[in-house]
């Protein structure tokens, strides 16, 4: 029988994920950098727009064997998300490391069958592999284990027995630490209220606009661009006096379309940006106007009646 060896994985090599849809392999890839992680999924999505995409797997697998080949010529730490349940795939991979004198490893994600096929369940359509797939899947890695050492693997695991936890932790550490400015560099400063209402995709798009006469007291004024179409926010400070925060964006006045005031509603999400730039918002029951009002007679200019902020920000940054 192949023995397991104690995980104790090289600095830079091949790691093969081996296991049957629904094992794990995509959670257990993401504890290493997204930058050593070729992931079949992934591919799928880049050279057919879909990740569950089933006809263009061949040309992801061409795609896959490509990149592996120049990152053995480089030496670096590469993993291998897919099911790799098929010798013929397997000896195809090591083949590609031994070539450059890379060391192999094969991580057996051995999770039993029923929860396999259980996690096909809340999977969209697309990525819903059929139950005889996952069966005979599963049954080829269970018949895997005797042949990994004769394919050439150097190192062969249990998914389990890993430490990939310490290593996970240390990367969002790293991160986070950078995000501060405590590695030495600027961070993000004060873009991380910004990151946790609207994700990080939107961090180049957005600058300050110090200075500006739309906002007054410790408000701030910011600007989303890119090209001719942009949307300009305010950071609320203390909107309802008793210490809640978030942003606005500037709307037409919806009551006046002469009107020479401002009009703002609160936006909590991307959501709420597209719906902005698109129109979408431009009759939102929650704009107040810095001439109109809220547009209702026995209500002044004061958004007492918007919904909670700090309600909306704890489902935003959830």
């Amino acid at each position: 029988m192949t023995s397991v060896l104690y995980p104790d994985l090289p600095e830079n090599g091949l790691i093969v994920l081996i296991g049957a849809s629904g094992a794990g392999k995509s959670t257990l890839a993401r504890t290493w950098p997204a930058s050593q992680v070729l992931s079949l999924d992934g591919l799928r999505g880049v050279v057919g727009d879909d990740p569950g995409r089933q006809d263009v797997t061949a040309d992801a697998a061409d795609v896959l064997k490509l990149i592996l080949e120049r990152r053995m010529t480089r030496r670096l730490n590469t993993v291998i998300d897919a099911t790799n349940c098929e010798q013929s795939v397997r000896v195809e991979l090591v083949m590609a490391a031994k070539r450059h004198g890379m060391p192999t490893v094969a991580v057996v994600v051995a999770t039993p069958l029923e929860v396999c096929l259980e996690r096909q369940g809340p999977r969209p359509d697309n990525r819903r592999v059929p139950e005889d797939v996952v069966r005979a899947q599963h049954q080829a890695r269970v018949h895997s284990h005797q042949r990994l050492a004769a394919e050439g693997f150097n190192t062969i695991v249990f998914a389990d027995a890993l430490y990939r936890l310490e290593p996970f932790l240390k990367r969002l550490l790293q991160a986070r630490e950078a995000d501060l400015g405590r590695d030495g560099s600027d961070g993000l400063g004060d873009l991380l209220l910004v990151r946790g209402f609207f994700g990080p995709e939107i961090l180049p798009l957005w600058r300050w606009r110090p200075g500006s006469d739309l906002v007054t007291g410790r408000d701030r004024v910011a600007e989303i661009r890119l090209g001719q179409q942009y949307l300009t926010l305010a950071f609320r400070d203390d909107v309802d006096g008793e210490g809640d925060f978030g942003f606005d964006v500037l709307l037409p006045c919806p009551f006046d379309a002469e009107c020479a005031g401002q009009a703002w509603a609160p936006v909590y999400s991307v959501t709420d940006l597209h719906k902005a730039l698109t129109g979408a918002m431009d009759s939102d029951p929650d704009i107040v106007c810095t001439v109109h009002g809220d547009g209702v007679d026995d209500q002044d200019d004061n958004p007492e009646g918007r919904a909670d902020l700090e309600a909306h920000f704890a489902d935003a940054v959830a």
